[in-house]
């Protein structure tokens, strides 16, 4: 895998020792290998890697908000993180304007009036 901050990546290793965490450090170790196998340029399709991952893994289907803290691991800690992260963010409609750097959590729900 091509770590680019390993200091951040051991520490959400280390404290997610449990199970659910665990499942979502297991995924996005996956999803930064099915990464390393994307060629440059191709469409990164998070939602397809992320299914992909769980399923390579039999992490039995993660929930949407672990889906978002394994979008937000392969940000930070993948040389191609900052490209994942844009992506993610678009396909949960969320452009990079508005996002600021950060990624989304699709769990988080706006409930109007």
């Amino acid at each position: 895998m091509a770590i680019i901050d390993q200091v951040a990546w051991d520490g959400h290793v280390e404290r997610n020792d449990d199970p659910y965490g665990g499942a979502c450090v297991n995924v996005a170790r996956r999803v930064m290998e099915l990464l390393d196998e994307l060629p440059e340029g191709a469409n990164v399709d998070t939602h397809k890697l992320i299914c992909d991952a769980d399923k390579d893994i039999k992490a039995g289907g993660i929930t949407g908000f672990m889906a978002g803290c394994v979008a937000q691991m392969v940000g930070q800690c993948h040389s191609r993180g900052d490209e994942f992260r844009k992506s993610w963010n678009k396909d949960n409609g969320i452009e990079e304007e508005q996002a600021k750097g950060g990624t989304v959590n699709p769990a988080i729900l706006t409930i109007g009036e």
